[in-house]
């Protein structure tokens, strides 16, 4: 008797939510609170816009001169789009966001207090393009200051000095596979990391993993909320990505991003989280360039014009 009863009560919760299924199209409306983490299954954007999305990102490529690797993800809807979303393409400085996730992770399960320990170096450990920690080899700075020097200015020895809390490169490897990414790894120090080929395999990426990655951290639950809202505020801080993503998405979007330069090969990188408009889900977006030659430029507007078409391929422009 308990097991009809049982099985009447699954029927009954199975209607229900067939029928709202039904009234609101396959879909549950949700706040937009609950909506940044939304739509756990990603599904392909309409084919007539990842069509269109292809044939421009092969467009640009040709007419620039540069490799393109791209993927976005609608966490309103879960739709993705992507182009060599699936290709190696060097990680560069965007590690640094994933390492201040990493390191606030692990102050929060294992290491109370490790955001506000000082951290010194020496003059010799400072690397070429560390804006913050060159003017601090006396005194030092905070892990959170760190993160913040690493994210906002693409601080090199910043950098460094957050792998150095993770157990070095391999560390942050480790954390990448604990957000599940099997492809992201590093293996090098700022600034060898950037002696990249096309050939390499280390301290590499693919579009598709990062963007499953940031979103995890800044739309999902890797992090804890306030965690969470903290990298998100250093995102947002950022002051080297104003001519990449943020460029070519409407200036009333609100964009949080990493950039990632250098290199041989004109390495041109950025990975976003985008709020087309207050309290709404963001929008994902990982855009990974490289030129086709030893000593081509990095090129900002192959960024710009690529965020714009994948905006458009997901319908939101």
């Amino acid at each position: 008797m308990r097991d009809l009863r049982a099985r009447r009560r699954t029927a009954a919760l199975e209607a229900a939510v067939l029928t709202i299924s039904l009234l609101t199209g396959g879909a549950v409306a949700a706040s937009p609170a609950a909506a940044a983490p939304a739509a756990v299954q990603d599904v392909q954007a309409a084919p007539s816009g990842v069509a269109r999305a292809k044939k421009e990102l092969r467009d640009l490529e040709k007419s620039l001169g540069v490799r393109v690797g791209a993927y976005a993800i609608d966490t309103a809807t879960g739709r993705t789009i992507g182009y060599r979303s699936g290709e190696r393409f060097a990680l560069a400085s965007t590690f640094k966001a994933i390492a201040a996730a990493a390191v606030l992770h692990k102050a929060r399960t294992s290491e109370p207090g490790l955001m506000d320990k000082v951290v010194k170096w020496t003059a010799d450990e400072v690397k070429p393009n560390s804006p913050i920690t060159e003017k601090h080899v006396e005194d030092g700075l905070t892990v959170a200051q760190l993160c913040h020097a690493a994210i906002t200015r693409s601080d090199n020895t910043a950098g460094n000095m957050l792998l150095k809390q993770l157990g070095g490169p391999a560390g942050l490897t480790r954390y990448f596979r604990t957000l599940k990414d099997p492809v992201s790894r590093l293996d090098r120090w700022e600034t060898e990391l950037n002696d990249w080929s096309p050939k390499d395999k280390r301290d590499t990426t693919t579009p598709a993993a990062i963007a499953r990655d940031l979103r995890l951290l800044t739309a999902g639950d890797a992090l804890s909320a306030k965690d969470r809202e903290r990298l998100n505020g250093w995102l947002l801080a950022n002051t080297t990505g104003g001519a990449r993503i943020r460029a070519g998405l409407p200036a009333s979007w609100t964009v949080g991003d990493k950039t990632g330069t250098g290199g041989t090969y004109g390495t041109a990188n950025d990975i976003a989280v985008a709020w087309p408009k207050k309290g709404a889900a963001p929008v994902i977006m990982a855009i990974y360039t490289n030129g086709r030659t030893p000593g081509a430029a990095a090129q900002d507007k192959a960024l710009a014009d690529t965020a714009t078409i994948l905006a458009r391929g997901l319908g939101r422009l």
